[in-house]
């Protein structure tokens, strides 16, 4: 559904991306992936001295040129991955919030520059919806993130309802845990609603997009609500008879004016 203009560029931004992940993800040795990590940066600083030699960067380098991207965001998401090799658990919601703004948010400035409406304004907008995506994206795969020794449910919030280690543990879905993750599916919706103004700033080839990852990820907030906040006995997806619906959904509200008529909530 990209405009097929900016098609190339969002891949080779994805493909640095996608490397980056899986060298974090991947490897299983924390001390592998930190190195491998160091290896990317300095393959992306070269790439920005003009001596790109990875195939990656080498179609990188074009996109940064023409949509004159500086490497702040790449090198952001590079820092969140440093910290998932050593950052197992987040204490309060700010610590998690601060690891957003690396992880998620620099994919969001990322899609701004491609679409040449890179402003303070919309840089804030997009980051309420990044953070959101990310957040939401935690509490819908609690239980694959607890198998992989990770937990980003901030600990001061499951003292607060109740739900210990002992819980997280046996994988229990109590109705701690249930106060807990709805508390935690209102907040990210918060985040997602907070950016719904940017798909009435953005360029008109790419509200369709920024519309699709709103309410994708509110779909996905419903999906985890509608499953009683069972997230261990089941990951809750968004299947494709509704993503069909919201991408209907969206088009016809673009098409009819709705989005501009509306406020976030």
């Amino acid at each position: 559904m990209l405009p097929g203009k900016l098609r190339q560029h969002f891949y080779n931004i994805y493909a640095y991306c996608r490397w980056a992940d899986d060298l974090a993800d991947k490897m299983g040795d924390p001390q592998q992936s930190l190195a491998l990590l160091g290896w990317w940066e300095r393959q992306l600083r070269d790439c920005y001295e003009g001596r790109s030699a990875h195939p990656v960067f080498i179609a990188l380098a074009e996109t940064v040129e023409r949509f004159k991207i500086p490497p702040a965001p790449f090198v952001d998401l590079l820092v969140a991955f440093r910290q998932d090799q050593r950052m197992r658990k987040y204490e309060t919601i700010d610590e998690l919030l601060n690891y957003c703004r690396y992880s998620a948010n620099p994919v969001g400035r990322l899609v701004l520059y491609l679409s040449r409406c890179h402003t303070d304004e919309t840089v804030l907008l997009s980051d309420a919806i990044c953070t959101g995506l990310q957040l939401v994206n935690f509490w819908q795969d609690v239980a694959e993130d607890f198998g992989k020794g990770r937990i980003y449910l901030p600990q001061v919030d499951c003292h607060r309802f109740g739900y210990e280690m002992s819980h997280f543990q046996n994988r229990e879905c109590n109705d701690a845990f249930r106060q807990l993750m709805e508390y935690e599916v209102e907040r990210a919706e918060g985040w997602l609603r907070r950016g719904l103004p940017l798909i009435n700033i953005v360029r008109p080839r790419l509200q369709f997009e920024v519309a699709l990852f709103i309410h994708g990820g509110l779909a996905v907030a419903e999906a985890i609500r509608d499953q009683g906040y069972d997230v261990w006995a089941k990951r809750p997806i968004v299947g494709r008879r509704k993503k069909l619906r919201l991408a209907l959904s969206c088009w016809w509200k673009l098409k009819t004016g709705a989005f501009r008529r509306s406020k976030p909530s």
